[in-house]
């Protein structure tokens, strides 16, 4: 199973109001491994970083202004997801930045290129009720260490949530190991089982007439109404 822990970094809160997206973190797990594979991308929003914004981040419109637009990055993108599943915290906000931006070129949205999305923030809320879950909270929850997290930035977010995610889902895996590992009871289908042959014992003379002495009886006590010889044409 191919999965891409994926984080992005914006301009502003609300794509609607004209907010882009200025960074791209991507690291790959490929059947709940860490491949190395990552991809990592600035980008020019084309438009000024709010102020809000810039402290959560520390991304400023003069660092950002000679890296590539995402026209420029777009393909290389879409083919580190392609058929992929995604796993994002808090997946609503990040993949409506993303399908924007799409939209803008003219493009799919990225449900029609990856597998899936697993919203890790849903997740979480649902294993730690009433409790803080954050990326921080989660890294605290789970012995994470996250000490270099002075500020949010894509990559370093997605290395983290890559961390997370594998913790909160360990259970899982280990109950997948232990369905693997058990014992099948019985013959398995496609493997060839020695048989011994099968000795048939007929009923004999004696055995036949008494028989049909007790299915006559059965017939006089339910008036005709048995069902053992259609039964016995069925199966002969």
């Amino acid at each position: 199973m191919r999965q891409i822990i994926l984080d992005t970094e914006t301009t502003g809160l609300d794509f609607r109001l004209g907010d882009r997206i200025i960074e791209i973190g991507c690291v790959e797990l490929l059947n709940r491994k860490l491949t190395g594979q990552r991809f990592h991308r600035y980008i020019n929003p084309e438009r000024e970083v709010e102020a809000g914004a810039l402290a959560v981040h520390g991304l400023s419109s003069e660092f950002l202004q000679d890296k590539p637009t995402f026209d420029e990055v777009v393909v290389a993108f879409l083919d580190f997801v392609q058929g992929a599943e995604l796993v994002i915290h808090n997946a609503a906000f990040d993949i409506g930045f993303l399908d924007n931006e799409l939209a803008l070129l003219g493009r799919v949205p990225l449900g029609q290129v990856c597998s899936g999305v697993v919203d890790t923030l849903k997740m979480a809320r649902e294993l730690h009720p009433g409790r803080r879950n954050s990326l921080d909270a989660l890294c605290e929850r789970y012995s994470i260490n996250n000490s270099g997290r002075t500020l949010h930035g894509a990559l370093l977010d997605a290395e983290l949530l890559a961390e997370v995610y594998l913790a909160m889902t360990r259970g899982q895996e280990s109950l997948i190991m232990e369905l693997e590992a058990a014992p099948v009871a019985g013959p398995q289908v496609g493997i060839e089982v020695e048989r011994m042959p099968l000795r048939v014992l007929r009923a004999s003379a004696t055995e036949l007439v008494e028989h049909e002495r007790v299915l006559a009886e059965i017939d006089k006590e339910s008036k005709g109404n048995r069902l053992w010889p259609a039964t016995e044409v069925a199966g002969s």
